[in-house]
């Protein structure tokens, strides 16, 4: 894996309404290359606030793998293909991990 900032590995969380809104936004990320792979999680709930209420929600997650560098445009690409109005969408830095699996990260999600 490079030293540089921009190769830096993060991990990126989206939650969606079901598993098909999930697979298909995984899929179209990892078939565009701004993310290396992703895991779909069913079986969440949310409770969060909306509208100055507290909703509770049956939601799939998605956890993304990619590049620090590829972060604003993986963003915007989620907002883009999510059909929420304010979809859950953060990420967080990979402290460390395997090599050989961080430095696929940034193989699967490089310049083709």
């Amino acid at each position: 894996m490079s030293d540089g900032d921009g190769d830096a590995p993060v991990s990126v969380y989206v939650t969606a309404g079901n598993r098909a809104q999930a697979l298909a936004l995984a899929r179209t990320l990892v078939e565009e290359r701004l993310a290396a792979c992703a895991n779909i999680v069913e079986g969440v709930t949310s409770v969060y606030w909306w509208q100055d209420k507290v909703e509770t929600a049956a939601e799939a997650a998605v956890i993304l793998k990619s590049r620090k560098s590829l972060l604003d445009a993986l963003c915007a690409r989620a907002a883009e293909l999510h059909d929420y109005e304010c979809p859950c969408i953060v990420a967080f830095p990979i402290a460390g991990g395997h090599a050989a699996f961080l430095d696929w990260i940034a193989a699967e999600t490089g310049e083709r």
